[in-house]
């Protein structure tokens, strides 16, 4: 079975960091590329950042754009997201999705575990 947990959110202040993390399990990882998706309640949930299995090729939604930066170590089965410069539109639940293939220029979500909440806040 794809597993897939995501950690590292919690309260930040406005400008602030995160940095979340997302282990997988019960796939070939470097085969697929890798999404973070953005989740708020009664909203559909929208990818902020894609990148592919070798992790040279990466792409971003263009509210995060020059503040995140998605990131993988395929030897740990990891994800990464480095959120800089956060300001409080980006609360909400962040999620890692599986892609369908390891192509990122067309963003097909497979699996999706459960997320990790990011609140930025004074």
């Amino acid at each position: 079975d794809v597993q897939l947990q995501a950690s590292g959110g919690g309260l930040v202040q406005p400008g602030g960091s995160a940095r979340l993390s997302c282990k997988a399990s019960g796939f070939r990882f470097s085969n697929y590329g890798m999404a973070w998706v953005r989740q708020i309640p009664g909203k559909d949930g929208v990818w902020v950042a894609v990148i592919n299995g070798g992790g040279g090729v990466t792409r971003y939604a263009s509210s995060v754009e020059g503040r995140f930066r998605i990131s993988r170590d395929n030897a740990e089965n990891t994800v990464y997201l480095q959120m800089d410069n956060l300001k409080p539109e980006d609360t909400a639940v962040y999620v890692c999705a599986k892609l369908l293939t390891n192509n990122i220029g067309l963003v097909r979500m497979g699996a999706r575990g459960r997320g990790t909440q990011v609140t930025v806040s004074s």
